[in-house]
């Protein structure tokens, strides 16, 4: 026989029902398909509680307005917030709700912070949408096994511990300036003989910070700094994007 110990609800003694439920006759249910297993940190877990919830994911939220995005991205180990990785964009205001929202999610569980106050409406939304992703199995981690380790967010950020931001900025009439990339912050364009961008000088800003807090003279750490992609070398002409 079929052990359903597991969907079995002791009825409470303060339970309220209508009169039509209390006079209708008791029909058994025969099956109980329970509920399917979901991929958590290299196992197949029967999630029935929120402790039953381990994983590392991300979630993209978004304000009213939709005037600033946010990138949650959480590490939860059996139901609880153990790491938090807040990325926001589009909004000077959001940076510091970010800051307070960073001290208020973490050793929380997954429902408390779904119902926390995370200051921005963009970060609510991120955190709504992360526990659409890690509830189902959508995780970074479904299939590492014991899951990725506590800092494992910070990895999203690479060298220099900066995010991952584009920003480019163009019109009709004049064309593409590219502004910030995942290089780093764009110093020249190059351009060809037909004015079209076969390249780029940037400079990495976290390297170039590091090296100014290890004590490398400024100008020095700046040259080191920086690099360039593409055909930047071949160009025939270079202009600054942020002034030219």
């Amino acid at each position: 026989m079929v052990n359903l110990s597991w969907i079995m609800r002791e009825r409470r003694n303060d339970m309220i029902y209508s009169k039509e439920v209390e006079n209708m006759c008791t029909v058994k249910c025969g099956a109980s398909h329970g509920c399917a297993p979901i991929p958590e940190e290299g196992k197949w877990v029967n999630s029935r509680e929120i402790k039953d919830i381990s994983g590392l994911t991300h979630g993209i939220g978004w304000c009213a307005p939709q005037q600033g995005a946010c990138k949650l991205t959480l590490n939860v180990k059996e139901g609880i917030i153990e790491e938090a990785l807040i990325e926001t964009l589009g909004c000077s205001g959001m940076t510091h709700s970010a800051a307070m929202a960073s001290e208020a999610i973490v050793g929380k569980t997954l429902l408390e912070a779904l119902n926390t106050d995370l200051v921005c409406d963009a970060i609510n939304t991120a955190m709504r949408e992360l526990f659409l992703q890690i509830v189902y199995g959508r995780t970074q981690s479904a299939f590492s096994e014991n899951g990725l380790p506590v800092g494992a967010g910070l990895e999203d950020l690479g060298k220099g511990t900066r995010s991952q931001v584009g920003t480019v900025y163009s019109t009709k009439l004049k064309g593409p300036r590219y502004l910030d990339l995942a290089e780093g912050y764009i110093l020249k364009m190059g351009l060809d003989e037909n004015d079209e961008i076969i390249g780029y000088e940037y400079v990495n800003m976290g390297v170039f910070m590091d090296a100014v807090k290890k004590g490398t003279n400024p100008e020095e750490a700046l040259n080191n700094a920086k690099k360039t992609y593409g055909r930047y070398a071949d160009a025939v002409k270079y202009i600054d994007p942020r002034h030219e």
